[in-house]
């Protein structure tokens, strides 16, 4: 039997929750593009509960243990000594989140002896060295689509979060002011503004019909163009490199995969091209912007806000520049992690492990790597240094 190795999130600092918010969730059966929801035989979870941290397991301990294999969870993920090194040379599966990512190096798929499978519980398998994957014929996989508009939604509410002033407005009642003058003074309508998107995929697509109604004027750049169709539809002006797109901007968000050719793409000189007083929106990942670049941009004013929830590393250390720089409206990595999301990436997860034991054929559009190539989802959105 096999030993899966999975890394999970904290549990709530106050415990396991006992009970929620909420009754049940929404009842979804297909995304946008119509591509179906997960569909594994069975799931021993109840959709709405907390999945993604260790004591939930992603609702997998009780199918795996049941078919014989052990399942480690741990949250300890970092150093020589953690439990996941510990275990790493005899797992035959690696499961982790993006949020709380085991960093799947060249050195550790060297020790992996017996490693098969990586599985990404959600979107974005940059965490996995790809190179290091093909070299060594491991499998990557992850459930593609789960939490794409869980994502597109939180960039919408930190546009809208960073243009008005809300964060800071807030704070304001919070302390027990009234001071509308304070939080008046850096908010503004997104009504009439130019905001485009570096990436048009699933969730950057999404986030340009969310953004439509609010009247504002709306571009992209992606190296795969969208049908015309889907231009007209909402107005879309293209441009052919984020280079040319981000001067006539005043938001700009970033939902491109990280790869050799995004990464620090938004440096001192790209953020130098952008309109004085723009917004910075990255939910994608962190190493897209330089970390340092970022500061000093707000420092000076050339951007009026940067919100993400993305860093490097993850978690964030506790000095980490962006936790204090100014006008920034920053979140641990939350966006594709809400309850919702984590019903259909713990399904996804199950599906892929079912196809993998079973020996069946895993959805393209959850592959990244097989057979020694990308493949699948991984061909059409990332590249490697191969």
């Amino acid at each position: 039997m096999a030993k899966i190795l999975c890394v999970l999130y904290d549990d709530p600092v106050d415990g396991y929750p006992t009970s929620y918010a909420r009754d049940g969730l929404p009842q979804l059966d297909h995304y946008p593009d119509g591509q179906t929801l997960p569909t594994p035989s069975d799931i021993d979870f109840t959709p709405g509960e907390l999945l993604g941290s260790v004591s939930g397991g992603l609702g997998l301990r009780k199918y795996l243990e049941g078919a014989g294999h052990e399942f480690i969870v741990t949250s300890d993920k970092e150093g020589a000594d953690s439990e996941f090194e510990r275990h790493l040379p005899d797992a035959e599966v690696v499961i982790s989140q993006p949020f709380w990512p085991a960093y799947m190096t060249a050195e550790r798929f060297d020790k992996a002896k017996n490693l098969k499978l990586v599985v990404t519980a959600g979107i974005g398998s940059d965490h996995t060295d790809l190179d290091a994957a093909i070299g060594h014929g491991v499998t990557v996989a992850e459930v593609t689509y789960c939490n794409s508009i869980s994502v597109a939604e939180h960039v919408v509410m930190m546009i809208l979060s960073l243009v008005r002033n809300y964060l800071p407005s807030n704070q304001w009642v919070r302390d027990g002011g009234w001071n509308i003058a304070d939080c008046v003074a850096r908010s503004y309508d997104l009504e009439g503004m130019e905001v485009g998107t570096v990436a048009a995929g699933r969730i950057g697509l999404a986030v340009l019909r969310r953004l439509a109604p609010f009247d504002v004027r709306l571009s992209y750049t992606d190296r795969h163009r969208l049908p015309e169709t889907v231009e007209k539809e909402l107005g879309l002006t293209f441009y052919e490199t984020t280079q040319d797109m981000v001067p006539n901007l005043d938001v700009v968000t970033i939902n491109a995969p990280l790869h050799p050719e995004t990464q620090g793409l938004f440096d001192d000189e790209l953020l130098s091209t952008m309109r004085h007083g723009a917004y910075l929106i990255n939910t994608a990942r962190g190493l897209i912007c330089d970390r340092d670049a970022i500061v000093r941009a707000l420092q000076s004013g050339q951007l009026s806000g940067y919100a993400g929830d993305v860093w490097y590393p993850q978690p964030a250390p506790k000095d980490h520049p962006w936790r204090t720089m100014p006008h920034h409206g920053m979140t641990p990595h939350i966006s594709g992690s809400s309850l919702s999301a984590q019903a259909r990436y713990a399904a996804g997860t199950r599906e892929i492990l079912e196809g993998y034991f079973a020996g069946t054929k895993i959805r393209d559009e959850y592959l990244i790597v097989e057979g020694g190539k990308l493949a699948g989802t991984g061909a059409h959105s990332y590249s490697t240094r191969r």
